[in-house]
């Protein structure tokens, strides 16, 4: 039979093994994730495109990689700059000594004849992409781009994309004063009602993927067309409930650049 004394003591403990693990669930609840940083407005092409299309795309975009969706909005590939390194157009095309072509499987050369003569994206689009989910933490997202050796990762749910991360995304949240924050959850309201008010107005269309909240301070990233947008974003800021402080980082410039090649 136990002793007072023995009660209390494990009391004590079963309370504190109770107080590490609801700690240890906080600090696993709020820890800055996908859905924190990721940009939702996504450039997206289809597997029927064509290969000068999508080049197009992705110079007029500035971006170096474009999902691929089906009919249904699935994601079913995605194609970047590497897929395009190797074409015919340009002269890059994969070239083999004879020596080289008599060791070279006959499926490894006509692959590489695909990637570089191929007209439809859904010939040179990677097809096995790197993807994750809405809750998938920073250091996730990082581990993978480390160890796949990519430079963005799509963010899905239910198969359709609703964002993507960049290694751009991740320097701005370290830049911005890191991902640990004393109350995530605040800083993620800020960020969805700060993001809600710059879809409404038209001024502000660029400038979603470019705002990072850490312990209530809102860090403004990107390019900016005025003094005037820059002056709209701080006021936006000013009037979002819990909003501590605010951080200029951006440049101005013109937010919209002219194509520079004609849509197709």
């Amino acid at each position: 039979m136990m002793t007072r004394l023995e009660n209390v003591a494990l009391i004590y403990v079963k309370a504190s093994v109770v107080w590490e693990c609801s700690f240890a669930r906080h600090q696993e609840e709020s820890r800055m994730r996908a859905r924190d940083v990721m940009y939702r407005a996504v450039a997206t092409t289809t597997p029927e495109t064509t290969v000068e299309e999508v080049a197009r795309l992705m110079i007029n975009l500035r971006i170096s990689g474009v999902p691929v969706l089906d009919k249904n909005g699935q994601l079913v590939g995605i194609v970047t700059e590497g897929d395009l390194l190797r074409r015919v157009e340009t002269g890059t095309e994969r070239r083999r000594s004879p020596w080289s072509e008599w060791f070279s499987a006959n499926s490894r050369m006509a692959a590489d004849y695909i990637k570089s003569h191929a007209r439809r994206v859904e010939d040179v689009m990677t097809r096995e992409v790197v993807s994750v989910e809405e809750l998938a933490s920073l250091g996730e997202i990082a581990e993978l781009m480390e160890t796949k050796r990519i430079k963005r990762v799509p963010v899905v749910h239910d198969g359709k994309i609703v964002g993507i991360v960049s290694r751009a995304d991740l320097l701005q949240v370290l830049a911005s004063g890191g991902a640990a924050s004393a109350d995530e959850e605040s800083d993620r309201l800020i960020r969805d009602r700060l993001l809600a008010e710059l879809r409404r107005q038209e001024w502000a269309n660029s400038a979603e993927g470019n705002v990072v909240v850490s312990e209530g301070v809102v860090h403004f990233w990107g390019t900016v067309g005025s003094e005037e947008e820059r002056r709209a974003l701080r006021v936006v800021a000013e009037n979002i409930p819990g909003v501590r402080g605010i951080e200029d980082h951006t440049i101005t410039g013109p937010r919209y650049l002219a194509p520079m090649f004609p849509a197709v």
